[in-house]
């Protein structure tokens, strides 16, 4: 049976960083889409993919189609995809989108472009399975807090000041030149990778050394009421709480500590540093598993591999922010669009007065996910009716549209994914 239309069941991931129980986003829209499911109190739910990965492939819950992955459907019926996307992506859903719902934080890490992908893979192919790049998107759906991209040197060269511990791991030297490079845009990534590579490079007993000391003294004015937001002082204990002796608890003196709202994003391109550090996103990106680490994490890390890679030049936090776009020919669509083809994020909110609303048919495949309301979706080429509520997921094949007939009083919130070329 060839449908254009259907639910999916995504496969969530049990990560320990992940929030406990009813308290991840993941969990509640799980528990949404199957009222039978049992979520436990004391287990992470970390991630819901929705996509066509190996490590994550999405299953079809229709029960008039043999049970199949979503890739393997793909792989029987192709032209799901769309003419353009199927050619462009060699038959490949090019995205794969996620949920995430993070507790602690989610390792400092970037993402290599196709060229460096494709090297890592081939010398190292146990630690980077796939020669795909990994440009990424998170949309905020509560507040959410990560680092991401090099501070304002100002900003680093105040730390640097005030942080005696963090100027000893980045050296002397280093901090003077980065000091005397200040009004030189030009030079300034350049002393910053000699600044950060020095630091991230250091011995171990050295920068664990100074983090206890740093960790020390910082508890103790926290203890004796000082204001410790010269040394960033809450982040670093939490950070430490929970990777005690990482050297990444001190790069959030290097990165910008972004705080998104609800339906703000961060778009992170190649070579972008960055590290998710609590709340509930959406998240888009191209569909590979390639992340090089360099701490706050127990998985591999590859300290050369990232320093040389990062792209160091600075920004303020407001520009690392991406906002959505209003569609001007329907008001209840907003797209993230960001600079890479593989993917785009629609936000499509139905006022509760629209008791009728047409998704739009689309030159490509997309996967709908459902964060509130309900509905009835119909379309002339499915095989029945869907009842859409919290959590539900559907795909919809290219050049499908689907009619929804809302049943919910205070309208419906849904994000859509997709690959507009």
């Amino acid at each position: 049976v060839s449908s254009p239309l259907f639910p999916l069941s995504g496969v969530v991931q049990n990560y320990a960083w992940g929030k406990l129980g009813f308290n991840s986003e993941v969990a509640k829209l799980i528990a949404g889409s199957d009222p039978l499911v049992i979520i436990e109190d004391d287990k992470p739910y970390a991630e819901l993919w929705m996509g066509a990965h190996p490590k994550g492939d999405a299953l079809i819950k229709d029960n008039r189609i043999r049970q199949k992955t979503l890739s393997q459907w793909i792989a029987d019926y192709p032209g799901c995809l769309g003419s353009k996307v199927k050619d462009t992506f060699q038959g490949q859903l090019p995205f794969l989108f996620k949920v995430l719902s993070v507790n602690t934080a989610l390792s400092i890490q970037a993402h290599p472009n196709r060229e460096l992908a494709a090297k890592l893979h081939a010398q190292f192919p146990q630690h980077y399975p796939d020669e795909n790049h990994k440009p990424e998107m998170a949309i905020a759906l509560t507040q959410f807090e990560g680092l991401c991209g090099f501070r304002p040197v100002q900003e680093i060269l105040g730390f640097l000041k005030s942080v005696p511990e963090f100027h000893t791991l980045v050296g002397s030297d280093a901090a003077a030149e980065l000091r005397r490079s200040a009004e030189d845009a030009g030079h300034v990534p350049a002393v910053l990778r000699k600044c950060f590579t020095h630091m991230m490079n250091c011995e171990k007993k050295v920068f664990v050394d100074q983090l206890n000391v740093l960790v020390k003294r910082v508890t103790e004015e926290a203890a004796a009421g000082k204001d410790t937001s010269g040394s960033n002082g809450d982040l670093l204990l939490r950070l430490h709480s929970h990777f005690p002796g990482d050297i990444g608890c001190f790069s959030i003196y290097f990165l910008n500590r972004v705080t998104l709202q609800p339906g703000e994003a961060m778009f992170l391109g190649a070579n972008e540093p960055h590290a998710y550090l609590f709340g509930d996103c959406i998240e888009c990106m191209a569909c590979s598993d390639n992340t090089v680490r360099a701490g706050l994490t127990p998985k591999f890390i590859d300290v050369s591999t990232l320093c040389e890679m990062l792209d160091y030049s600075p920004a303020p936090p407001s520009a690392k922010i991406f906002s959505p776009v209003p569609d001007p020919s329907d008001p209840c669509v907003f797209l993230y669009d960001p600079p890479v083809p593989d993917f785009t994020v629609i936000k499509i909110q139905v006022p509760a007065a629209t008791k009728q609303y047409l998704l739009s048919p689309l030159d490509c495949a997309g996967i709908l996910l459902v964060v509130q309301g309900e509905a009835t979706a119909s379309s002339p080429a499915a095989l029945s009716d869907l009842h859409l509520g919290r959590g539900s997921v559907l795909f919809i094949s290219a050049n499908e549209g689907v009619i929804l007939h809302t049943l919910s009083p205070s309208g419906m919130t849904m994000f859509r994914a997709c690959c507009l070329l």
